[in-house]
């Protein structure tokens, strides 16, 4: 696909590139599949070329892509020891984070465990407490009886805390996805695809999110107490039932939807829409959502309440909201996640307005978004480091200050590894603790090293990025005229679905199209009609851009031609049939 237009800057202030395909294999999957050229080259553009891996992508199914779980290193080990504590109704504790994958995780155990007749104990760490596992929790563990501690989205590098627990004889297995180091804590277990040491025989389990990597420990210690004749007194559970929360934890960690992932998130979203669930059934509700959840509800209206609890509010309520049975007591959970977040939404506006003026107030020596604040809450500064990243389109380090230490969150853009730079950025002993992923990490340090990590951060990152102005781009993924932009290639482009991280919603450019009837609606959105020479026309908005040179331009636009981007949505309400293009960007032709 070649553009006349790449390289050019947009009215958003964007350079639009296309997204690499091999134009043979994308005819090819068109063929082998009847399929628009347009959705197959979507497809292809996702690296996917063989029928195999093709078929996988439409129609996830867990039946193929689930692999026998002890193909991960320890799974083995974890999956019987576990059987062995449920047989003998030892007493088992779990620590999970307090983030929506870590209250999905604990959740999941939970159910399990409930299920098979036991009672686990759960502790969920308040913010103050810090990430991962702490000797705090151990402390109330051992005065419980804790017999087996399972530590869930958390662990992989929690060195002191296990050594504490080791000598105190208390067994531990982890079950994480974070990024490993060479060495591992000595614990009973560690299952964890990204562990130096595990093989590549099935590199989509490196992209699961803990929830994950729970599910899968679930279905080995099924079959073990399956073989040990466990089911024999009582029934085995259908495991099947808690996929909503494997979708709900997938998503809401930004994972890659690839492989395993799209399985679980197509079949979770199907669990889901049966409302099984309790307190599940009584968040969509409260949340307004009245349609079968999709994986943007999940992203995007039930994943931030369930996170505003371990952010602003009491971080166990989103493990007790999944796993309550009590329909009046789910009712009274949901409304409470729901003033949560409310009150987060408030913080988090004072947070970003003082750190835009921090920025935007000085002049800035590297390209990064580095900015501290000693009454911030350290609730809200992961989603306002993704903000600032979004506004100036560069790696973003936000920092509350506290009377013991810092606590930090970062997000980055592409070319920026922060798993990485935390790792680095640890050996060199500028952080306390810190760990993440390729686009966002989480770390602590003290108050007199913070200058020393900014110019530590800013010379790794212009080394990373170069000199160069950095520009947001906008990945196009197909190119074409109005008339084809209809229901029918609606119908085909779902079969993409559910999109998020590594396979996101296909960008589609228009071209040559005309704005008529342009006007603003609700909160500074613009709702317009697009034409093309070639006949026909289409329901267009843009959000919230009225203020932009992208809005001034829509309303203002007498008969002008532009190129526009965006992408192609069903639009149902009120019973419709129809679609609507949904603009992120335009350029003059």
């Amino acid at each position: 696909m070649a553009f006349d237009f790449e390289n050019k800057k947009s009215l958003g202030g964007n350079i639009w590139k296309a997204v690499p395909v091999n134009e043979r294999e994308a005819e090819q999957i068109a063929q082998g599949m009847s399929l628009p050229l347009v959705v197959a080259r979507i497809i292809a553009s996702r690296g996917l070329t063989d029928p195999q891996d093709v078929e996988n992508f439409i129609n996830p199914k867990l039946q193929k892509l689930l692999p026998d779980p002890y193909c991960l290193k320890d799974m083995e080990k974890a999956a019987v020891r576990i059987a062995e504590a449920v047989m003998k109704k030892q007493k088992i504790a779990v620590i999970g984070d307090y983030d929506v994958d870590g209250a999905t995780s604990s959740s999941v155990l939970r159910l399990f465990l409930e299920s098979l007749g036991m009672e686990p104990m759960i502790h969920i760490p308040e913010r103050d407490e810090g990430y991962g596992p702490s000797t705090q929790a151990f402390d109330e563990f051992l005065a419980q009886g804790a017999e087996l501690v399972i530590t869930v989205d958390c662990g992989t590098t929690a060195f002191e805390v296990f050594d504490y627990a080791k000598s105190k004889n208390v067994e531990v297995i982890v079950l994480d996805h974070h990024e490993a180091e060479v060495r591992l804590p000595e614990v009973y277990a560690l299952v964890n695809p990204k562990r130096l040491d595990e093989s590549n025989d099935y590199p989509y389990l490196k992209y699961m999110a803990a929830v994950g990597v729970v599910f899968m420990t679930v279905v080995a210690v099924n079959r073990e107490l399956r073989r040990r004749g466990y089911f024999g007194s009582c029934a085995e559970p259908d495991l099947l039932q808690w996929l909503d929360l494997v979708a709900l934890g997938t998503v809401c960690d930004v994972v890659p939807l690839l492989g395993l992932n799209r399985a679980f998130v197509r079949q979770g979203l199907k669990i889901m829409a049966r409302r099984q669930n309790p307190g599940l059934k009584a968040l969509i509700d409260k949340s307004g959502i009245n349609e079968a959840p999709s994986a943007f509800h999940l992203g995007y209206v039930l994943g931030p309440r369930i996170n505003a609890c371990g952010r602003v509010g009491e971080a166990s309520l989103g493990n007790k909201l999944l796993c309550t049975k009590d329909g009046f007591q789910a009712s009274l959970l949901a409304d409470k996640l729901n003033e949560f977040n409310a009150q987060r939404k408030e913080i988090e506006a004072y947070v970003l307005s003082n750190a835009i003026e921090m920025l935007e107030g000085s002049p800035q020596e590297y390209p990064v978004a580095f900015v501290a604040g000693h009454d911030w809450h350290q609730g809200v500064i992961g989603i306002v480091a993704g903000k600032l990243k979004e506004r100036y389109n560069v790696p973003s380090f936000v920092m509350s200050v506290e009377e013991d230490e810092v606590k930090g969150s970062a997000r980055s853009i592409p070319g920026v590894d922060l798993g990485a730079l935390i790792i680095a950025a640890k050996e060199k002993g500028l952080l306390t603790k810190g760990g993440g992923h390729t686009m966002a990490a989480g770390f602590s340090l003290e108050e007199g090293k913070i200058e020393e990590f900014r110019r530590f951060v800013g010379e790794y990152v212009r080394e990373k990025l170069g000199e160069e102005e950095i520009l947001p781009v906008i990945e196009v993924d197909g190119c074409m005229d109005l008339s084809g932009a209809g229901t029918e290639l609606a119908d085909r482009l779902e079969l993409l679905e559910p999109y998020g991280s590594g396979n996101s919603e296909p960008k589609i450019v228009l071209e040559h199209v005309r704005v008529s009837k342009a006007s603003i609606i609700g909160s500074g959105h613009v709702r317009c009609i697009l034409s093309s020479h070639n006949g026909g026309s289409l329901k267009a908005v843009a959000f919230k851009i009225v203020d932009t040179e992208l809005g001034k331009t829509l309303l203002g636009s007498k008969g002008d031609v532009f190129n526009v981007v965006g992408v192609l949505r069903r639009d149902n309400w009120q019973g419709r049939n129809s679609v609507q293009f949904i603009i992120d960007d335009a350029m003059r032709v």
